[in-house]
């Protein structure tokens, strides 16, 4: 019974969507009984407000779902499986637009808790009967997907560090039949991946990169490369400790790359899958990484170390850099990367940066769609001189305060060949709040948006 969602009940209790704008006409076609128990228990159809409607008999016989005019259609049964008694429901009617796969994803992602450290409050007995129309094996696949990437986000870096997360992402691949390598501590220098190692090899845990192939060799080949800070210190330009307080989080690029991964090859997508996770923990030590240290990256580009606390953007270099070598059909990172995007778009909308218009505009169509948005912003290319060294080919900062998201992503369009879609997701991964379906903590955010994408265009 995953995600609380069972085969067909024949005593499920009806369940219905109203908005405030739609009740008015479900009065008109209502029993008098149900309709004046609506209006004796207040319920008008506002967000979040049940009406727990009895049948002749006085057992639960219908329940009325209040549904906001702002919130997309796919949330309207999250979180019911907590609120609801005790059953088994079924839908009956749904929110206008709704569609029923979004929308037993949408209950199904409201059945998540991270319990890894404590029991889950109250265990929900509340079960929906999949709708009718619903596919199953994209809900499943899609859930399993953000509840992996939730709960890895979630995890405090003392438990996960990069063998830690390496292992986990073994895990999805072996499961898939991928074929897998994890290059580890001074090896990625004898493979030239220096600004990975130079990054991690403060920690006493050695940084890695996490390296795996799926699909068939002939098919559109899909790169995905994610940001694996498990945990940023800031190394020797140290963070405050309010800067510092939320950086488990740091790896929740790569976190969301792999559940998207395991999402891509659950649903067999025709498409010749490459992930690479580069892995570290920015640490301070003896062998720290310094402020105005050069180093020659696996492109063969020097970078002048402007800032250690500007460490994303480094390991996701080498890893583009070998990720463009094989000129996919579509390249996708996706990076805790700045501040900046968080202060230019708030938390719960990532930034898109992208070199293609179809890609962009491929994206922030299947964002939309699946209520997981993006918002494009440019690489805007007279601000690549902020990034100049008059020591090496490129800073890894600009000293300017200003732009700070996009000169980032200037920096790692350096390392992409011109001609290669590429796509920079720069996100919070993070609910600052809780709604529906999307509890306060980790968030897996434009996971459902670049699946949808890969599933629609390679198809």
């Amino acid at each position: 019974m995953a995600f609380n969602l069972v085969e067909g009940d024949a005593g499920a209790v009806p369940i219905m969507v109203l908005s405030k704008a739609g009740i008015e006409a479900w009065r008109e076609n209502a029993a008098a009984r149900e309709r004046d128990w609506a209006a004796a228990t207040g319920f008008t159809g506002e967000a979040g407000k049940l009406a727990l409607v009895p049948d002749k008999a006085g057992k639960l016989g219908r329940v009325l779902v209040g549904m906001g005019e702002d919130e997309a259609a796919m949330w309207a049964l999250a979180g019911l499986s907590e609120t609801l008694p005790e059953g088994s429901y079924r839908l009956e009617r749904g929110p206008e637009g709704g569609d029923p796969t979004r929308l037993a994803l949408g209950w199904a992602l409201g059945t998540y808790a991270f319990t890894l450290y404590r029991e889950k409050k109250k265990e929900s007995q509340a079960r929906l009967v999949w709708p009718d129309g619903a596919d199953r094996g994209l809900a499943e696949r899609l859930a399993n997907g953000i509840c992996l990437a939730r709960d890895l986000i979630n995890t405090p870096a003392n438990d996960l560090g990069p063998a830690e997360l390496a292992e986990a992402a073994i895990v999805v691949a072996e499961n898939a039949g991928a074929r897998h390598r994890v290059i580890t501590g001074d090896a990625l220098l004898t493979e030239n991946y220096p600004t990975i190692h130079a990054v991690g090899r403060a920690s006493s845990r050695a940084p890695r990169l996490v390296d795996f192939t799926w699909g068939e060799a002939n098919a559109p080949k899909v790169t995905l490369v994610g940001k694996g800070v498990c945990f940023d210190s800031g190394g020797l330009d140290l963070k405050p400790a309010s800067g510092m307080r939320m950086m488990k989080k740091d790896m929740a690029g790569a976190a969301i790359m792999l559940g998207l991964a395991q999402a891509v090859m659950a649903g067999k997508l025709p498409v010749r899958l490459r992930v690479l996770l580069p892995l570290v923990e920015n640490a301070v030590s003896g062998n720290a990484m310094r402020p105005l240290d050069i180093v020659k990256t696996r492109k063969g580009i020097t970078v002048e170390i402007g800032n250690t606390d500007a460490e994303g953007r480094l390991i996701l270099c080498d890893a583009l850099a070998e990720a463009a070598s094989e000129t996919p059909a579509m390249l996708v990172d996706a990076a805790t990367l700045t501040g900046a995007a968080r202060v230019a778009l708030g938390p719960e909308l990532p930034a898109l940066f992208c070199n293609d218009d179809g890609l962009a505009a491929g994206l922030i169509a299947s964002g939309a769609a699946e209520d997981d948005p993006l918002w494009r912003m440019p690489l805007w290319r007279p601000y690549r001189k902020l990034l100049d060294s008059k020591a090496a080919d490129i800073n890894n900062v600009s000293e300017s305060p200003h732009a700070g998201a996009i000169t980032a992503a200037l920096y790692l369009q350096e390392f992409v060949e011109p001609g290669i879609p590429w796509a920079h997701l720069d996100v919070m991964a993070w609910n600052t709040r809780p709604r529906p379906g999307r509890p306060e903590g980790a968030e897996a955010q434009t996971l459902r948006a670049v699946y949808a994408y890969i599933a629609g265009r390679f198809a």
